[in-house]
């Protein structure tokens, strides 16, 4: 008689602590997360931390998944799939989300900072907060950060560069965005939109005859097997965001919405770094691999560019941004 009511005591724990054995091996929540990037990308530290803290912080009710080198489709098709209420998230330029609101375009607009730091100072301020409320109303996006910086970027072309005018009649590649292309015509070059997995070999089949990018970007996808110079312009600090779905996020409990934002600030940071203390050295494979790396006066292109922010209606949002930077 004892040794079936113990059975039937031991039965009965078991079966309640099924469920919630379940529910500890199943995450109540899953955030796949896209990059263009592969994973030798300086990005990937920060998008491994990301995941890794997440999910411990969450105590496994979160589950983060990477999927790099546009796994999941071109980052455009990503950031429907988001406004679509889908568990996703992207690296994205600013110029990416100015179709929905037109203020993240000055993010990606040529020489608006004049270093990391001033970036950095700028997509943590509260004048980005603002351009994130506006995100969620206007298109269903959330940022969950937007301090993921990824180098500056020069230009990558099969013959020398110093001025503006050696670029007229180069077809270079561009994202499509407005801020992008504005500003490839600016410095001389002729817009040729297209994806960045498609650059390598556009540029080998001689469909363009030069891209612009910022070393990491350049040295993963091989580019310095189908280019001859590097032109240190430094006319873009590209900083991305991750950017995924404010149905989903709006979903989350409220300190899963605090562990997602702070671990994506911290993970930013530890990207922004790991980006920083790595460009020397992709400079130095670079020019081993035969690629000439060229620094240039860029007065002349800062010239050039500098129409991009009144054709885009920029000028007085810039204004803001040199306010926010404490920069006359």
């Amino acid at each position: 008689m004892k040794r079936t009511l113990i059975a039937s005591g031991l039965l009965a724990i078991a079966a309640a602590l099924i469920p919630s054995l379940a529910q500890a091996a199943s995450p109540a929540y899953t955030l796949n997360v896209s990059s263009s990037l592969t994973v030798d990308d300086p990005m990937f530290k920060g998008l491994n931390q990301f995941k890794e803290q997440v999910e411990a912080r969450s105590g496994g009710r979160i589950a983060v998944k990477l999927f790099p080198s546009s796994q999941l489709g071109p980052d455009e098709d990503v950031l429907e799939q988001a406004r679509s209420g889908a568990g996703v998230a992207v690296l994205v330029d600013g110029g990416r989300l100015a179709p929905f609101v037109k203020e993240f375009g000055i993010l990606g607009a040529p020489y608006v900072v004049d270093s990391y730091d001033e970036m950095r100072k700028l997509v943590t301020s509260p004048l980005l907060e603002t351009w994130n409320q506006k995100l969620r109303a206007a298109s269903g996006h959330q940022i969950l950060s937007f301090n993921w910086y990824q180098g500056e970027r020069h230009l990558l072309t099969m013959k020398p560069v110093s001025k503006p005018a050696d670029l007229a009649g180069v077809r270079m590649r561009t994202p499509g965005a407005p801020v992008w292309l504005e500003t490839v015509r600016g410095l001389g070059a002729t817009p040729t939109p297209m994806p960045w997995a498609e650059v390598y070999s556009a540029l080998q089949m001689q469909a363009i005859d030069a891209a612009e990018a910022q070393h990491p970007a350049t040295y993963g996808s091989r580019l310095f097997e189908v280019i001859k110079h590097v032109t240190k312009t430094h006319h873009i600090y590209l900083i991305t965001g991750l950017v995924g779905s404010k149905a989903w996020f709006d979903k989350l409990p409220a300190d899963l919405q605090t562990i997602v934002r702070e671990e994506s600030l911290k993970a930013g940071d530890t990207a922004s770094k790991a980006t920083n203390d790595s460009l020397a050295n992709y400079e130095k494979l670079m020019r081993e691999k035969g690629v000439k790396i060229t620094e240039v006066d860029v007065a002349p292109f800062v010239a050039s560019t500098a129409a991009v922010y009144d054709k885009l209606g920029y000028g007085e949002l810039r204004k803001q941004v040199n306010a926010t930077l404490g920069k006359k």
